[in-house]
């Protein structure tokens, strides 16, 4: 009798859930967003709310909430109703730097969360200033062992997925780089186009403006994917420095307890929404291709990233 009210129960919920999502959305979906606006996960969230609303008159308002590392924004989620009304837009660092630098982080994503989709995936790139004599990663590599610790790099802060790309690719080519850290990515970069350091692990898309004024070479990917619209640009794997994949996702969050079935239709429309070739091109303006992998798929490459980064912290001995 037990196991029939238990299956009853289970069979009423997803009923429930069911009828819920028939309805969804009948209000405003708010998105919140750890950083300030214009960074690359604020820009990425309203131009996916842009798209929501125009494709299927979607009312999704944007909510900045920095700070914290990104506690601040993503335990506000996690505490928030689980209705789909409050979702979150976040990006590598909350959920595949955060768990393994920081020994007590307010949330988990098993616990607190349901993946939805990533968003985007943006490269992360080595450069430097072009005054430097340094062109390609064999440059680079034999400049650093000729002087261990003496040649920097530059990244939005100590910490930062950035920062840990940087070791991760001086551990595999076995050299010793010196961590310059900055308050943003802005400032990172202007630091290697200026010529404070000559050396930066940069997104594509805070590089490009000073690729074209001649003030920067980009050294090549630190991924292992090249890039279709820029063909020139090498990999560190393809200069025989193996293992580095480093690229900043950008992805979509509920918080556990969000009925299956709205995840689901949240997962397709986005999913959808993300295929429109305008939204393609403009995801690839900015260096980023578009995502629309299933939440299962999601959440494999946020473990994926995760064991990663742990590894790089606990081979370069990094503290937060």
């Amino acid at each position: 009798m037990k196991m029939k009210e238990t299956l009853a129960g289970a069979l009423l919920i997803a009923m429930a859930g069911t009828a819920q999502a028939q309805d969804y959305p009948s209000r405003p979906i708010r998105m919140v967003v750890p950083f300030a606006a214009g960074g690359v996960v604020d820009v990425t969230a309203r131009l996916l709310a842009q798209k929501l609303t125009e494709r299927l008159g979607w009312n999704v308002i944007v909510e900045n909430k920095p700070g914290g590392n990104g506690f601040i924004a993503v335990t506000n989620v996690a505490q928030a109703p689980a209705d789909g009304y409050t979702l979150l837009m976040a990006h590598t660092g909350e959920f595949s730097v955060n768990p393994a630098l920081f020994k007590h982080v307010p949330y988990d994503l098993e616990r607190d969360f349901k993946p939805i989709t990533l968003v985007s995936d943006t490269p992360l790139l080595l450069v430097a200033n072009s005054a430097t004599p340094y062109k390609t990663f064999d440059d680079v590599v034999k400049a650093a062992k000729a002087k261990p610790d003496a040649l920097a790099f530059s990244s939005p802060g100590a910490g930062s997925y950035n920062h840990l790309a940087g070791e991760w690719f001086a551990l595999e080519a076995g050299i010793k780089l010196m961590h310059v850290p900055y308050k943003g990515g802005a400032p990172a970069m202007a630091a290697v186009a200026g010529g404070e350091v000559p050396l930066g692990v940069v997104a594509v898309p805070a590089v490009l403006p000073h690729v074209k004024t001649g003030r920067v070479n980009v050294i090549g990917l630190l991924t292992r994917k090249t890039m279709s619209d820029h063909p020139d640009w090498k990999t560190a794997q393809s200069a025989g420095i193996p293992n580095v994949d480093a690229s900043n996702w950008v992805g979509m969050f509920a918080p556990k307890g969000t009925p299956d079935a709205i995840i689901e239709k949240l997962h397709r429309e986005v999913a959808q929404t993300l295929s429109d070739p305008s939204v393609v091109a403009r995801f690839a303006d900015n260096g980023a291709t578009v995502g629309g992998i299933s939440p299962a798929e999601f959440k494999q490459r946020i473990e994926f990233d995760l064991k990663n980064v742990r590894n790089v912290i606990e081979r370069a001995k990094i503290e937060p």
